[in-house]
Order: structure tokens, then C-alpha cells, then sequence
């Protein structure tokens, strides 16, 4: 009798440990948003206002759409490299049409963004091209087209209509945060609630085990990119109404922040699982972590270290490694 209870017991001791972990997995990025806030408001008697949440909420815009992009990519087992680039040849787009199209300029710089997607998603998954290699060598050829069209120069947006609408407010909340949301609550049916949503977690759950089931792994991977394209089409736009302008070093380096904020929010490289909500609660961390160190006077060199060490512990925190045979 007792050598049957014990592994009953061991089991249970092994289940309650397990569910544990599970609750801190889920609840960190949570719990590491709060105590940002609670840290950061009491270094600094303006951080917690209303008027610098809006300020944050207006900076996170841009990173929160390219994030939304980056985590169907994520989830799907695959990476994109040419997120930063992809912004500014959208950027671009927007800018250099904007006085002809003026509000409507949103719809060349989706459509640049759809056309790059559409690359990435052709040459990674009809191409056979690993998503690493072919991202990172649509990073320098996005940003090369953006030098070669600009020359170095900005290309400035004098619009009036372009201008008021995208860098003007409804009931005082700034018009580029309420699309950013928008984007977001699009974003979250497209994942949870349609059946490329659910092809998207299969293929980065097993690839072999979703062909097996009948899903077209090649068109649901160039569709993943397409649509990462065409978000990032609209975080372009986006960014080049926030700087009136596009420059050739416009979004440069923003991969890295977006890749951060999807694996702070609880969203692994492994793939197979994750969610919006996560990658949102990841945005407003990276965010507030680079608006409360700017406030407290944290060296901007020091910055950077803070934030590799974030996403660090965030991983080693958060990693379901049982579920991962060789970490490589």
C-alpha cells in the first residue's frame, strides 16, 4: 500500500510544481510591468502621469504593430530580420506620397509593406531559404532601396490632411495609439478566432505533424510573411507621421526591440504558442523601461545593457524547458 501511494504522492508533488511554474510564466511580463512602474514612479514624481502615459502609449505605436508582426512570425517557428526595414521603405512610400494622396498615403505604404512581406514569404517558403538568411538579407536590401531613393536626404511630409489626422487626437488619446490598438484588436482575431490562426500555431507546434493533418504548410508560411509585411507597412506609416519625415536611418535596429517585447511578453523562439496579449504587455515593458530610464537620467549608453539583461532573465524565466530536447 504504501509503495503504490508514494508515486501517487510524487506525482501530485511533480503536478502542483509544474502548475506553479506554469502561473509564473504566465503572470511574469505582468508582474514585471508592475514593478517598472512602481520602481520607475517612485524615482520619479512625473512618471506616473497621465500626461506621460500618453506619451508612452504614443511611442509604443510604432513598436506595437511591428510586435503584432513579429508574433505570428514567432509563433509560426520562423523569424523576421527586415522588420526595421521594412518600416522605413513604407515610411518612404507614405512620405513621398503624401502630398498627393494626403490621409490616404496609408494605403502605398500597406501596399509597400504587403510587396516585401510577399518577398520574404516567396523566398522562405516556396524558395525553401531558411527565414534567418532570407530576412537578413531583405534587411540590407530594403534599406539600400530607402538609401538609393533618397540619397541620404529625409523626405519631409507637408500635408496638412496627412499631418492633422495621424498626428492629431480623439477625446485627447493620440489618433496613431487608437489604430495601434485597432491593429491589435485585429490582430488578436485573426489568431484566436480564424482557421489561419490555428494553422499558424500548428505549424510551429510540428511542422510535419501539421502537414500530416492536411494544412498547406507553404501557403500558410508566405501568408504568415505577407501579413507581417503589410503590419509593417502600417507601422510605417505610422513613424513617418510621428517624424514628419523619412530618413534613410529611419527604424534602424528596430527588429531587436520588437523581437525583445514578443519574448518578453511570453511568446518563445521555439514557436507553437503565444499571444497578442502577451506581446502587448512586452511593448509597454520595453517602452516603459526606455521612458523610465530617460526620466530617472540613466546613462544612454547603459540603456541598452539594461535592456539585453531584461530579455535575458526574461527568457531563463520563462522557457518551458521539458519541452525542448537540444537548445542550440
Amino acid at each position: 500500500m504504501d509503495d503504490v501511494a508514494q508515486p501517487k504522492t510524487d506525482t501530485a508533488g511533480r503536478a502542483r510544481g509544474r502548475s506553479a511554474v506554469d502561473r509564473l510564466r504566465n503572470w511574469f511580463p505582468l508582474a514585471l510591468l508592475l514593478v517598472l512602474c512602481l520602481g520607475f514612479g517612485v524615482m520619479s514624481d512625473r512618471f506616473l502621469s497621465v500626461n506621460n502615459a500618453l506619451i508612452v502609449m504614443q511611442q509604443s505605436a510604432v513598436l506595437l504593430v511591428a510586435a503584432l508582426a513579429m508574433t505570428f512570425v514567432i509563433i509560426s517557428g520562423s523569424i523576421d530580420l527586415s522588420v526595421g526595414s521594412m518600416v522605413a521603405i513604407s515610411a518612404l512610400a507614405a512620405s513621398a506620397l503624401s502630398a498627393t494622396l494626403g490621409v490616404w498615403a496609408i494605403l502605398p505604404a500597406i501596399a509597400v509593406g504587403f510587396l516585401c512581406g510577399a518577398v520574404n514569404g516567396a523566398l522562405f517558403a516556396y524558395g525553401k531559404i531558411p527565414s534567418f538568411i532570407v530576412t537578413l538579407g531583405t534587411l540590407v536590401i530594403f534599406r539600400g532601396v530607402v538609401l538609393l531613393y533618397t540619397g541620404g536626404a529625409p523626405v519631409s511630409i507637408t500635408d496638412r490632411d496627412f499631418l492633422g489626422f495621424y498626428t492629431g487626437r480623439t477625446l485627447g488619446v493620440p489618433n496613431t495609439v487608437l489604430i495601434a490598438l485597432s491593429a491589435t484588436v485585429v490582430a488578436a482575431a485573426i489568431l484566436n478566432q480564424t482557421v489561419f490562426g490555428r494553422e499558424v500555431r500548428a505549424i510551429g507546434g510540428g511542422e510535419r505533424v501539421a502537414l500530416l493533418s492536411g494544412i498547406n504548410v507553404n501557403r500558410v508560411k508566405f501568408w504568415i510573411f505577407v501579413l507581417a509585411g503589410a503590419l509593417c507597412g502600417l507601422a510605417g506609416l505610422l513613424q513617418s507621421a510621428r517624424t514628419m519625415a523619412a530618413t534613410a536611418q529611419l527604424a534602424q535596429g528596430l527588429e531587436l526591440d520588437v523581437i525583445a517585447a514578443v519574448v518578453v511578453g511570453g511568446t518563445p523562439l521555439t514557436g507553437g504558442v503565444g499571444h497578442i496579449r502577451g506581446t502587448v504587455l512586452g511593448v509597454l515593458i520595453i517602452a516603459i523601461l526606455s521612458n523610465g530610464m530617460n526620466m530617472t537620467g540613466v546613462d544612454p549608453y547603459l540603456q541598452n545593457i539594461v535592456k539585453g539583461l531584461v530579455l535575458i532573465a526574461a527568457v531563463f524565466l520563462t522557457i518551458d524547458r521539458s519541452k525542448i530536447s537540444i537548445i542550440k
